[in-house]
């Protein structure tokens, strides 16, 4: 059942769901279609490195339904320039104009460069795109990234397919209540219950790739993905009661025995 008045809407678009998967790591790209009715997600993301435009018979984009929005990535970029290069190759090749900034110079742990995703952002805003920019989570670039016009912010849960969920849950707090765009967690969210916990933070989304398609029943997993985002959403609405050091009984301790 779906809340009244809870919309997602990003750039003046309406968002059904709030999961987003990603594309990669599948066993078989087949699996792709089953995944995203299993989560009924309404955008996927998918690395332009993969996409073989040479070989249209063989791309990754076969395998995505027509009436999903697609959000590619700037995966392998390691400044600014590459990524704008990256977005406007998307672009040129018919996959819109949304997408996800990803600025990686670290190699072993895949944590993104704030100071060029907040560069590329800024062309590539000026420049007609929906931005959503991949970011190490910290509130000083957060603001910067939304003074730029990103559409959203998606700050990391933990290094990229680590599935150790919600490291940097103390700063992604802060992130969800002083910024005005949506926040959508993405990177490292292992668990579905990673994934209702970022959820009842007041997280506006997530996106998780690996969990699901690393597991041995990716579609019973996304399902489960699909449930606990769900589950999350509706806690937070409801708002949750808060915590106390000391016992409270949930039933009175006297007045009923003589």
């Amino acid at each position: 059942m779906r809340m009244k008045d809870d919309d997602l809407i990003i750039a003046g678009k309406k968002i059904r769901s709030r999961l987003i998967t990603g594309s990669g790591k599948y066993c078989n790209d087949r699996l792709i279609k089953d995944v995203l009715d299993a989560a009924e997600c309404d955008i996927i993301t998918v690395a332009m490195r993969r996409i073989d435009f040479d070989r249209p018979q063989e791309s990754i984009l076969n395998f995505i339904p027509k009436d999903k929005t697609l959000l590619p990535n700037t995966s392998g970029a390691r400044s600014a320039d590459e990524a704008v290069r990256i977005a406007k190759l998307a672009q040129a090749m018919g996959c819109g104009n949304w997408i996800k900034i990803e600025v990686i110079n670290d190699q072993k742990y895949l944590l993104p460069d704030n100071i060029e995703t907040i560069k590329a952002t800024e062309v590539l805003v000026k420049e007609g795109f929906v931005v959503f920019p991949y970011m190490c989570p910290d509130l000083a670039s957060a603001r910067r990234l939304v003074d730029c016009g990103a559409a959203a912010v998606m700050p990391l849960g933990a290094p990229i397919g680590s599935n150790r969920g919600l490291q940097t849950k103390d700063m992604i707090e802060i992130i969800i209540n002083e910024i005005s765009v949506p926040v959508i967690v993405d990177a490292g969210i292992g668990r579905p219950s990673h994934a209702a916990a970022a959820m009842e933070m007041g997280a506006d989304a997530i996106l998780l790739n690996t969990a699901i398609a690393a597991s041995e029943d990716p579609v019973k997993m996304a399902y489960a993905f699909k449930c606990a985002v769900k589950a999350g959403r509706a806690a937070y609405k409801a708002g949750l009661a808060g915590e106390s050091y000391f016992a409270s009984a949930s039933s009175p301790l006297t007045g009923f025995l003589s």
